[in-house]
């Protein structure tokens, strides 16, 4: 029986991951219908972290497929392991085998390679298939990858269709670099992964940082926000936050408005080009701190 969205999120702020209500409903709604999740968002708002916290929620494996482009069916899919063949047909050659029983022994699973989506397919718990940043594979990519997401089946002209064990929980993720197709869109269920608000944001570094204060985690979520409405060319994500928690804690902060240098000085934690850095001066940096509670 499926949990409620209330349960459900209860369950993944245990894993370490703090969902906010749409994402709750939508993952209820993904186990529900058994259908996959599209999940867009800039980089940094922690949608490579859902599929994560999923797999530690269910206790299975975490397969993931990282796209690229040029990725292609042999490394997403499977591929033959043509080097243990050809050695396999020499050691057969003088055997007096016909052509067509040394075909059979080098084409069978002995031989075959499982890349990520036929993996996934075939294992006997059904695993969490995290299918990220489908944005930098191209369309013809999607049209191999729709054939598995349809039926949940491989064809392999060798050994015919491999047909699915378990179905995957799937979860894919896009940083919205280009835009996906209509058929892969229509396929899966959709949530947009926006940067956390300051409350949900501290929950997530009390969760992450152990020892951090409860106060310390506002202050920090709260300049987080206001850092990110500056005109940045690499926002800081939650994993920034989450190291900057840290490096504070770790060096004794208590309060951040009697540790304006501190604040200052760790910056390198959060803002990751020279362009930012020079943007984010000291006097920038009061300015962000005059207004966190």
């Amino acid at each position: 029986m499926a949990l409620d969205k209330n349960a459900l999120a209860k369950a993944l702020a245990e894993t370490g991951y703090v969902a906010d209500d749409g994402l709750a409903t939508a993952l209820v709604l993904t186990d529900m219908l058994q259908r996959p999740l599209l999940l867009e968002g800039e980089a940094g708002v922690g949608k490579t972290e859902v599929a994560k916290a999923l797999a530690k929620l269910h206790d299975t494996d975490l397969i993931r497929l990282q796209c690229y482009e040029g990725l292609d069916r042999s490394d997403a899919i499977y591929e033959w392991n043509y080097q243990r063949q050809l050695l396999a047909i020499k050691a057969h050659e003088g055997s007096g085998e016909s052509a067509h029983a040394i075909e059979e022994a080098v084409f069978s699973e002995k031989y075959l390679l499982e890349r990520p989506l036929l993996a996934a397919i075939r294992q006997d718990k059904a695993p969490v298939l995290l299918i990220d940043e489908i944005d930098r594979a191209d369309e013809e990519f999607e049209a191999f990858l729709l054939e598995i997401l349809s039926d949940y089946q491989v064809s392999i002209p060798e050994l015919g269709t491999v047909e699915a064990t378990s179905i995957p929980r799937v979860v894919l993720t896009s940083n919205g670099t280009r835009e996906l197709s209509d058929a892969l869109r229509r396929r899966c269920l959709y949530h947009y992964v926006d940067y956390p608000t300051p409350d949900r944001e501290a929950r997530i570094l009390l969760s992450r940082v152990d020892g951090l204060d409860a106060k310390l985690a506002l202050q920090i979520a709260e300049l987080m926000g206001r850092l990110r409405k500056e005109d940045l060319a690499k926002v800081p994500g939650v994993a920034e936050a989450i190291d900057w928690a840290a490096a504070l804690l770790g060096l004794g902060a208590k309060n951040l408005h009697d540790e304006r240098e501190l604040v200052f000085e760790t910056l390198a934690c959060v803002l990751k080009t020279r362009e930012d850095q020079s943007k984010v001066t000291r006097e920038v940096t009061d300015r962000l701190l005059g207004k966190v509670a």
